[in-house]
């Protein structure tokens, strides 16, 4: 087995997780309990942010984020059945990992605007916050089911790895 996932993309990822659950399943009743956990969020973004460039290999954005060209090419490989398996985040995973951070941080930050006086009340901006959380589940649904068939694909369980940060190393045919 290998290193692949330091503890902090480890720990910020499932807090991550945690943090939106928790501020999806108050979003009606605990206030302050949505907020907290919002704000939480967006620090665990923020720190995630300044991590894919401070970071170890695997962790760094220059490892795993590729050109949109990329990305297509490799889901046109998943549809034929001859994508290769990445050791660190595959192109899909690494354009999910920007956008999921993008989209998080927006609804932080959609959520901390209407605390302000500029935004206080406005229905405007409660929709899109709504907006956003709901974006974020959907590609939330979407991970998951990339991570499934990642898993099934390559016969390798996707979330054990990120629970304990190793891998099989690398076989012929495979991206280190």
């Amino acid at each position: 087995m290998i290193r692949v996932w330091d503890p902090l993309v480890r720990g910020s990822h499932w807090a991550l997780a945690a943090s939106f659950a928790v501020a999806w399943l108050t979003s009606k009743n605990w206030e302050g309990l949505h907020a907290a956990s919002g704000y939480v969020a967006g620090g665990l973004v923020a720190l995630r942010v300044v991590w894919g460039f401070l970071g170890p290999r695997y962790a760094r954005f220059t490892q795993f984020v590729r050109s949109p060209g990329t990305v297509i090419d490799y889901l046109r490989a998943i549809k034929d059945g001859s994508e290769s398996r990445y050791i660190g985040h595959n192109p899909a995973g690494g354009a999910m990992i920007v956008v999921l951070l993008a989209a998080m941080a927006a609804t932080a930050v959609s959520g901390w605007l209407l605390t302000t006086d500029a935004f206080w009340g406005s229905t405007v901006m409660q929709h899109g916050h709504s907006l956003l959380a709901h974006g974020v589940l959907a590609l939330v649904v979407a991970h998951l089911v990339g991570v499934v068939l990642a898993s099934l694909r390559h016969r390798e369980n996707l979330v054990r790895a990120m629970v304990v940060g190793v891998k099989r190393p690398s076989e012929p045919g495979d991206v280190a």
